[in-house]
């Protein structure tokens, strides 16, 4: 066969360089060794244009990844290029309030009631919804605050996937995904919580203002029964107490929560689901000791009265305690609390020792809830340590907890008197007045002198100076107080001053 070296049918002269150096290329072989040279340029060519193609979808395709990549016969979703590259949050300054979106997970059943624990922090300035299973029938022509606080229901796509004993906890698990997706402007901080959270918004932000909203942060505390811990997680934000995820994580975990809640359907809660797919992405829990889930039953007046040395940031399960304060319900006990919050946000809750050396009384403050005087000397130790008010979550038992408790003596000669907050004032702005009156707590009756003394005192007044916002930011210590002696103090009146502890001073 001979070849026409034209590359045209005819072979005419007239025919382009370009297609005469193409017909060159693609002879057709009259010899054997033709044929090795033929395929040898074939070879190269599709060489040339397999690494071309290679090349340009790495470059324009790569959004395009399979959906799934596979390892030891598991399937796990690979994440998009897209989720990798986040965009700044174009927000600078210091935190505050508004670079916090809260997803508060909710049932139309249930809101109603539980709309009165949220509406006691929700303020004009709060942003974020309470997700619903379904629309809520709420009263027409309502004047209540708490129905004004943003409702939405959950999105319908957490009913495709499967579960082993609570169909909520998918639902709720999938609110992240639910708030991510809103794309709201200048959002730091996503704050997940329950309808009977109670949440203290600016020890939230002081507690959040230590961290770098930019790097990926999980943080939030676990519960305070072990039986809880060891069942569910040790290193995992417990839901009812509340959790902050930053915006960075938030954006990846929302790209991968829905092939976790495949994953991870054995699972009981919402909070355990989030936290293995936190855990995937490769973040750690960061434990607060402010966040509160309140596993335990009966009465928490002991774990309150001896607060860590931390920020209160949230208190849950209050529906299943006894109320805070005697004589009150659950809600009046937290809208009493809420005032002297108001007044001093840092100090709430928080605990300061002294003792009446003349009369050798032991005197343990909890600021703006509580006051304890025992007729005998105790160790700062003894008093930084739970009374044993409570019992476990799940069993009811004395223990064990994550903390350390005494018991509440049999005798009642030996347990405190009790007072609680009943009032409190700014003065001058730069400091506060809290009362305390005694408060039955049925300790029983102890026919002791000594401890006729104390009941004769009815009301304490303690002042102190607001609470430095820096305080938090530098180690903490412990405050101290004074018993204040002069005037005409009479038998049933006591005036307690709260101080920064001397350098060289010890309790």
């Amino acid at each position: 066969m001979k070849l026409n070296r034209g590359g045209g049918e005819h072979g005419h002269h007239h025919h382009h360089h370009e297609a005469l150096k193409f017909s060159s290329f693609f002879f057709m072989p009259e010899r054997p060794r033709e044929y090795l040279v033929l395929f040898t340029r074939f070879s190269v060519l599709t060489c040339l244009i397999v690494s071309v193609s290679l090349v340009l979808r790495t470059t324009f395709l790569s959004s395009s990844a399979p959906e799934y990549s596979s390892s030891y016969g598991l399937r796990f979703p690979a994440v998009p290029q897209k989720a990798i590259a986040l965009p700044p949050t174009r927000s600078a300054g210091p935190i505050t309030i508004s670079h916090v979106q809260f997803c508060i997970a909710g049932a139309a059943e249930t809101w109603l009631d539980r709309s009165q624990y949220t509406s006691l922090w929700w303020r004009n300035t709060t942003r974020g919804f309470v997700w619903l299973d379904k629309p809520a029938n709420i009263p027409q022509n309502h004047s209540d605050n708490r129905f004004s606080i943003p409702v939405r229901v959950s999105d319908s796509g957490w009913t495709r996937f499967r579960f082993s004993s609570s169909k909520a906890a998918v639902r709720i698990a999938r609110v992240i995904w639910d708030s991510y997706r809103l794309n709201l402007p200048d959002v730091r901080w996503f704050v997940m919580g329950d309808d009977d959270t109670v949440f203290f918004t600016e020890n939230l932000v002081k507690v959040l203002s230590k961290y770098d909203h930019e790097q990926m942060w999980y943080i939030g505390g676990n519960s305070e029964s072990v039986e809880q811990d060891v069942m569910h997680a040790y290193d995992m934000a417990f839901g009812g107490g509340g959790f902050a995820i930053s915006r960075p994580l938030a954006a990846r975990l929302a790209n991968a929560m829905d092939g976790c809640l495949q994953r991870y359907f054995y699972f009981y809660g919402s909070d355990q689901r989030i936290a293995a797919c936190v855990s995937e992405i490769g973040v750690p829990f960061t434990e607060e000791r402010g966040f509160h889930q309140l596993d335990i039953r009966g009465d928490p007046y002991g774990f309150l009265a001896a607060h860590p040395l931390a920020p209160l940031v949230s208190l849950h399960h209050l529906v299943y305690l006894d109320p805070l304060f005697p004589n009150k319900n659950p809600i009046d006990s937290l809208q009493t609390l809420m005032k002297p919050y108001t007044l001093d946000p840092h100090r709430i809750l928080q605990q300061i020792h002294c003792y009446d050396r003349k009369r050798q009384w032991s005197i343990s403050i909890s600021w703006g809830y509580s006051i304890q005087i025992y007729t005998y000397f105790l160790t700062a130790k003894d008093l930084d340590t739970p009374l044993q008010t409570f019992k476990t979550w799940r069993s009811s038992s004395d223990g064990p907890f994550t903390f350390n408790t005494r018991p509440l003596k049999p005798d009642p000669c030996e347990r405190p008197v009790t007072y609680f907050m009943d009032g409190a004032e700014d003065v001058r702005d730069s400091g506060t007045k809290t009362w305390y009156s005694v408060g039955d707590k049925k300790y029983g009756h102890c026919g002791k002198s000594e401890h006729s003394r104390v009941t004769k005192v009815k009301r304490i007044l303690v002042t102190s100076m607001k609470m430095d916002p820096e305080y938090w930011n530098k180690a903490p210590r412990r405050h101290c107080c004074e018993v204040m002696e002069g005037g005409r103090r009479k038998e049933e009146e006591m005036s307690i001053r709260i101080r920064k502890c001397r350098s060289s001073e010890m309790i």
